[in-house]
Order: structure tokens, then sequence, then C-alpha cells
């Protein structure tokens, strides 16, 4: 069903579309303009580097942020038209990205963490069996919202509108999913917190100096990522507020697709190409001479971990 009105009272809703398009497009951009930045590292470093899963997993991060993007600008710009079954086809396909890269990003920090826990099969279990309930229930909420939406197409004053329609409970599910993604990266950052202090404190009187590089870039890398998902999962959990207006909403939307596109997309990817970067300079220093370095790291972290 299409919705046509030329209205003047829909010209403040038409106002907020118009801005938020600005900052989706904005955000959008800068994915693709992170992967160009990056491209000669992911060519030295994922396309020639040895095929491992972590090299899946950097792909499908990276490049399902790029179709993710795509979409996004097609389901926001007010220029494109699209009908209401492409606009709620577009959207079940994002929501159901959304559900793969929090998967693939798990995946991705569980090895991190496994590696830095020297392959600890309690650790490995422990995290698993925290990853598959929190990604299992995101699952089934996000079918549950997909059975419960629709997708409308809005002519408003001449600018196209991709509307989607949920049930009224959609709201609190949404903000439960974003509780357990944001419960499970907290319990990630303690422990890549926990074990890294751990290794500062042992290896300080020791050939400690390149590993403790290693764990830092390892930590820096997550603290950010953490950040901002953690801003994501504010915006997302004050939708709840019963004082919210569409106004205050649309608002929030703006500084939530930037988190949330920066957080998935772009340092999302870096959680791996960092990792892979920082070894590739060890093994440049092993080949002009640091040998007790370079065995040291080996040691501690295999390569073939990351």
């Amino acid at each position: 069903m299409t919705l046509v009105s030329n209205d003047p009272s829909w010209w403040p809703l038409i106002d907020l579309y118009r801005m938020g398009s600005y900052v989706v497009v904005a955000a959008s951009a800068g994915v693709m303009y992170d992967w160009a930045l990056t491209f000669t590292q992911e060519v030295e470093l994922v396309w020639r580097y040895r095929w491992s899963s972590m090299t899946v997993l950097y792909l499908c991060a990276r490049y399902l942020g790029i179709s993710y993007s795509i979409i996004n600008i097609l389901l926001y710009v007010p220029t494109i038209s699209v009908t209401d079954v492409v606009c709620h086809i577009m959207y079940v396909v994002q929501a159901w990205m959304g559900v793969v890269i929090s998967a693939v990003l798990g995946f991705i920090m569980i090895t991190r963490l496994h590696a830095m826990y020297r392959r600890s099969r309690k650790v490995l279990i422990f995290l698993a069996i925290i990853f598959l309930a929190v990604n299992v229930s995101n699952g089934v909420i996000t079918a549950i919202i997909m059975m419960h939406s629709s997708g409308e197409e809005g002519i408003l004053s001449g600018t196209n509108h991709c509307n989607v329609g949920f049930d009224s409970h959609d709201r609190l599910l949404v903000a439960v999913t974003w509780a357990l993604i944001t419960a499970w990266e907290t319990i990630a950052l303690c422990f890549a917190g926990w074990i890294a202090v751990k290794h500062f404190r042992e290896l300080q009187q020791s050939t400690g100096w390149v590993i403790r590089d290693y764990f830092t870039v390892l930590i820096k890398t997550h603290v950010f990522y953490f950040a901002s998902l953690f801003a994501t999962s504010c915006f997302h959990l004050s939708y709840l507020s019963p004082t919210m207006s569409l106004t205050s909403i649309g608002t929030q939307i703006y500084p939530c697709q930037i988190f949330s596109l920066v957080q998935m997309f772009v340092l999302g990817p870096r959680l791996i190409i960092s990792v892979r970067e920082h070894h590739a300079k060890l093994v440049a220093d092993f080949d002009a001479g640091s040998t007790m370095t370079s065995l040291a790291f080996e040691k501690h972290v295999p390569s073939s971990s990351v």
C-alpha cells in the first residue's frame, strides 16, 4: 500500500527524514571509505595471507558491511523510490544481516580470547555457551519482530519514504536484544582485561616488551570496539523511555546509526587486521635479526590463531 499526501502537517517529519538521510549516507559512505583506505592492508594481510577461519570472518564482516551500507542508502534516501514490498524485503534482509554480523563478531572475539588464554578449553567452553545463548535468543527475537513487520511506501510532498510498521511490543524486544549483546560484550571485555593485566605482570621482568605491545594492540582495539557498541546500546535502550517523542527518537537515531555502523563494519574488521598488521611487523623484525623477540612472541601467542 502506498501513502500519498501533500498535507503540510507531514513537513516536520519530512525534515526529520531528510536530516536522517544525510547522516545515513555519511555513515554508510564512511564504511566504504574505510574499506578503500585499508584495501592495501587487506590485500597484504588477508588475501595474500594463509587462509583460515579468521580470513573468512574478516571478509564476511567487511563485505557484509558494504552491502548493509548500500541497503541503508536505498532505505533512507528520500529521492530513491521503492515499492512497499521491496521496502519490507530490504528491511528484513538488513535485520538478518545484523544477526549474522553479530555472530561473526562474536566468533572473532572468542578466537581472540581463546588465543589470549593460551587455548584454554574451559574458557572456550564458557564463552561459547554464553555466545550461543545470546545469539540464539537474538535470532528468535529477530524472527518474531520480522513476522510482525510490514512495509509501506510513502510519497509525502514529493519525497519518497520507506516506512516499516511494527507491533507495539517490538520496541521492548529490540531493547532486550541490545541488552543481551551488551552483556556478552561486557563479559568479553572483562576476560580480555583480566588476562592482559595478568600477562603484563608476568612478563614485566622477562622478554615481555613485544608481547606487552601485542596485548596492547588487542586491548586497544577491544576497548574502542566496546565503547562504540556501548554507545549504540545506550541509544537503543533509551527508546524504552515513556517520555520519548517521535522527534527525540529521530534525533537519537542519527548518532545511533553512526556508532552502529562504525562498531560493526569499521572497528569489527579491525579486530583482525590490527593483529595481523602487528604480527607482520614482528615477522619483519625476525627477518632483520630480532630472533629472541620473535621466538618469545611465537611461544606465547600462536600465529595461527589470528
